[in-house]
């Protein structure tokens, strides 16, 4: 059975990797569901709160959750957020580099993520099945 994965990403710099994903989830070779969680619509609000109530189910539905490590990743607090939620519901983790030197966020390193040191076909499937 696929593994369903939320992925974590910094929307106004890392977008394009979330969507080269979605791309390669097509291919008969990844043995897992990228499921494409992000909210369809703008939601009209800065209420943090509010926003956060669409997006956790969103992770709770999912087995596991990939996060994109671009230069901002370990200090986005919304990347943040969304992977200590993983955390909190159970979730495995895997993280994503997109550059060896990029900040991980904490909650990763502090919880036994599963590790795709580059951006690549092979590093990513092989982080994933492993998690």
């Amino acid at each position: 059975m696929a593994k369903r994965v939320f992925i974590s990403f910094d929307y106004d710099n890392d977008r394009h990797y979330k969507n080269l994903l979605l791309a390669w989830n097509a291919n008969k070779e990844f043995d897992f569901e990228l499921y494409d969680a992000s909210l369809k619509v703008a939601i009209n609000s800065e209420d943090a709160k509010y926003i956060k109530t669409q997006i956790k189910p969103k992770i709770v539905a999912a087995g596991y959750l990939l996060c994109i490590v671009g230069k901002e990743a370990g200090m986005n607090d919304w990347i943040r957020w969304e992977t200590q939620t993983a955390v909190d519901a159970g979730k495995k983790l895997i993280g994503v580099k997109l550059e060896k030197g990029n900040i991980s966020p904490p909650e990763l390193l502090n919880n036994k993520a599963t590790w795709a040191m580059s951006f690549t076909f092979d590093a990513i499937k092989k982080a994933v099945e492993q998690a």
